[in-house]
């Protein structure tokens, strides 16, 4: 209960910033309905527009919830779980490309992590350009890879899986190169005076002491992932997935839906991580390295 608290009173601040800042922002509207109308609003009526206006320019937190409720649970309860309005189909779409860029990603910076550690030349040539490629703007090469594929008959899942590797596969790479390298001199020393081998030092040593690193890095690397899929999703004309349904909101001036799509995203994000983490509890606990 001690550790609830503190959230639950930041949140609690965040959801009365939210309603506060929500009032100017959709007073100018309001005022302008009320002076066509030619009806004078009272503070109270004005602050009650505020917050229930179709198209407001920042939605309250009572619209965004409704609008989740009424594209997921409320779709359920109507056996319509899975069609074309449901947050939860456009959420399996997101979903289904970032697992699959997030294993690509996380085997490909596995793979040049080891290359990095073990090999000089990797070292010097391939890390500086690894952390070069994070400083191009996704949203600048998103469009171009998905026209490129497109022009060569590769559309569907792959795209964005691609675009969700570019992001996720970073922090793969500085984490495992970190914790490839964590154990000590004297540790690799006694290795040598039991002549072990190169595979012996790697499995038995370096692989083992990279877990913790390895795990911090996924976590980073799932977020990473999700985002690379939502911005994969933009340019392919608001079809499906969590991107698409943004797109679309934007298309027609529905904030809400924008909103709701923002925290369906924000949500499956915090569930993957903390999927990631309840993983990492249980397989540091059985090597022995978390109580």
């Amino acid at each position: 209960m001690k550790s609830l608290l503190p959230i639950l009173t930041v949140v609690a601040a965040i959801v009365a910033l939210w309603y506060a800042a929500a009032v100017p922002m959709n007073a100018p509207w309001a005022r302008d309905q009320a002076a066509r109308a030619d009806v004078t609003l009272t503070t109270p009526e004005l602050i009650a527009d505020t917050w229930s206006q179709e198209r407001p320019r920042l939605p309250a937190p009572h619209q965004v919830v409704a609008d989740l409720w009424g594209a997921t649970g409320a779709l359920v309860l109507e056996g319509r779980a899975f069609s074309k309005r449901s947050l939860i189909t456009h959420a399996w779409y997101t979903l289904s490309a970032t697992l699959l860029g997030f294993v690509i990603g996380t085997a490909a910076g596995v793979l040049l992590a080891v290359g990095i550690v073990y090999n000089r030349a990797m070292d010097m040539a391939v890390m500086p350009w690894a952390i070069a490629s994070q400083t191009i703007p996704i949203l600048a090469i998103a469009p171009m890879i998905i026209v490129v594929l497109n022009s060569l008959g590769i559309q569907g899942i792959i795209p964005k899986a691609i675009i969700s590797a570019y992001l996720s596969f970073f922090p793969v790479v500085v984490g495992m190169v970190k914790g490839l390298r964590a154990p000590g001199r004297d540790q690799l020393d006694l290795l040598a005076t039991y002549s072990a081998t190169g595979g012996n030092e790697f499995w038995k040593l370096r692989l083992p002491a990279s877990m913790p690193y390895f795990f911090t890095a996924m976590k980073i690397s799932i977020a990473a992932a999700l985002v690379g899929t939502i911005v994969g999703e933009l340019p392919t004309g608001a079809v499906r997935g969590l991107g698409a349904r943004m797109l679309s909101g934007s298309y027609y001036g529905q904030t809400i839906q924008i909103w709701s799509a923002l925290f369906a995203a924000a949500i499956l994000a915090a569930a993957l991580v903390g999927l990631i983490g309840l993983v990492e509890r249980r397989i540091l606990k059985r090597m022995g390295m978390q109580a």
